[in-house]
């Protein structure tokens, strides 16, 4: 029996550091940094509405027991646990029951997640009222004790002038940091987090960690696709998309709502323990992200992922054509040096990039302060890019099975060396064209002139561009809550 009053010795305190950077908090945590039963005020009774949880799991016997655990220990309970089992072959449904959730298991789902989801969905939806909303969260998740009560609350915020919430979605953060690999995907969810911070909490994507939506918002994005408005079948998530979270993101935003993940609402999520995970991984991710673009068209919606996605792939071709530019100019005319100016310049681009860490601890302070490491994962992130661009244009099929026949293996080979080899082609094509029109130099100037520039604005954590991409979202009162401090490796006290 989970005992709420518990209250665990093995905590993690982070102590203050680089003056008021740090927010002294505390965490109960478990060796692996998940969170464990706690006791904190009482905030239940405050909304409206039942509260249930789905969690979709394929196989996750290792993790489900502490994913249900941290939604036992919630300061406000959900009315019921729901844990969608699809295609299960090991432990994850007797797990599941022995925590008191109840278990839906799939019926020759063929459509992965979200199928699944879909399935449990058309029978859930029809026995809940409008002024009830829905968790969908991974079963390698874990939510912070207060999770449910601060999503539902904010679920319920009215502001004068703006539209309904369509979601609320988690602030993430990984775990467990062991490893180079582990460490560099935390690193990027504190950026994030402190991103969506200076945005006031406006979500590009409705995470899959943990998501609350409104039952009327869900309803409607159903009969929206059914009536045609948008793509994707006739259930609440689109069985075609890739990344499922993103797509109906974009869906709740095209029927008019708001998303937002306030920074109160933090959970723990599973990193990828190695390199060729977090490749398939980022790999659908941005596949995922550009079918969709491409699914939607670009309304006024999706003009601003177009336009992210565009200078992503700006960022990519920077590379290749600077060092184009730089060898080129070193064979001509000698090596041009690095005048101070242009160390200044790249030197705030670096504090930047380490200060946006901070809250990672210290070693994230110290994987970001040694540049090196991070700038070989963006190359890494670099070739991913390439190959789901490639992907996406030669329409190949969105197979994510690590194992392939050899003949298969061999052609996206081929398919990928080819089209990067046509793409660095193009782009050290036009490098030698501004050469020779004389602004090559200029066009990198320009370049690093603006990505400088946008790091100032980040650390200044403005938005300027806010207004003009969404309205005002604002985070209330919850926007006092510090922030949460990812934790670095745990210790734990029995």
């Amino acid at each position: 029996m989970l005992n709420l009053l518990h209250r665990p010795t093995g905590g993690h305190t982070r102590r203050k550091a680089l003056g008021h950077a740090f927010v002294h908090h505390h965490r109960e945590l478990t060796p692996d940094g998940r969170t464990l039963p706690g006791h904190i005020p009482d905030l239940r009774g405050l909304e409206p509405g039942r509260i249930v949880v789905l969690v979709p799991a394929h196989n996750e016997e290792d993790l489900i027991a502490e994913t249900l655990q941290s939604l036992a220990a919630q300061t406000k309970p959900a009315d019921e646990v729901i844990v969608v089992a699809d295609r299960c072959t090991d432990r994850t449904v007797p797990i599941s029951a022995a925590h008191g959730a109840t278990v839906v298991e799939s019926v020759g789902n063929t459509q992965a997640k979200a199928g699944a989801l879909n399935q449990a969905l058309d029978k859930l939806l029809p026995r809940l009222s409008d002024d009830d909303a829905v968790l969908v969260m991974d079963s390698d998740t874990s939510v912070t004790p207060e999770f449910i009560a601060r999503a539902t609350r904010r679920l319920h915020e009215k502001q004068v002038g703006c539209a309904p919430v369509g979601g609320v979605g988690a602030v993430f953060y990984g775990f467990p940091l062991r490893g180079l690999v582990s460490h560099l995907q935390d690193n990027e969810y504190v950026r994030y987090a402190r991103e969506l911070r200076r945005r006031r909490s406006r979500a590009d994507v409705l995470t899959g960690t943990a998501s609350l939506f409104p039952v009327k918002a869900l309803r409607h994005v159903r009969r929206a696709r059914q009536a045609g408005e948008l793509p994707g079948g006739e259930g609440v998530y689109d069985v075609e998309a890739l990344t499922e979270d993103n797509e109906l993101t974009l869906a709740l935003k095209h029927l008019g709502y708001r998303c937002v993940s306030p920074r109160a609402c933090i959970v723990g999520t599973e990193v990828m323990p190695d390199w060729s995970r977090l490749y398939y991984q980022r790999l659908r991710w941005q596949r995922g992200a550009l079918e969709n673009i491409k699914a939607y068209g670009l309304t006024r919606v999706v003009l601003p992922y177009a336009s992210r996605q565009a200078l992503t792939y700006m960022a990519v071709a920077f590379v290749p054509f600077f060092l184009t530019v730089l060898l080129y100019t070193t064979l001509t005319k000698g090596f041009p040096g690095v005048p101070s100016f242009w160390l200044a310049v790249t030197g705030i681009a670096a504090f930047e990039r380490v200060w946006a860490a901070k809250n990672g601890g210290w070693k994230a302070l110290v994987l970001a302060g040694t540049i090196v490491p991070e700038v070989l994962f963006d190359q890494f992130l670099n070739f991913v890019y390439v190959k789901a661009l490639i992907d996406v244009l030669s329409g190949s099929s969105a197979t994510w099975e690590r194992v392939l026949t050899r003949h298969r293996r061999g052609r996206k080979l081929l398919m990928t060396t080819f089209g990067s080899v046509l793409l660095l082609a193009g782009v050290v094509g036009l490098a030698f064209a501004c050469i020779a029109l004389g602004i090559a130099w200029t066009l990198i100037a320009i370049f690093v002139l603006s990505g400088v520039t946008a790091a100032v604005v980040r650390l200044s954590r403005l938005y300027p561009f806010g207004l003009l991409l969404a309205l005002p979202s604002g985070d209330s009162k919850h926007s006092k809550i510090p922030p949460w401090h990812q934790p670095g490796r745990m210790t734990h006290t029995a």
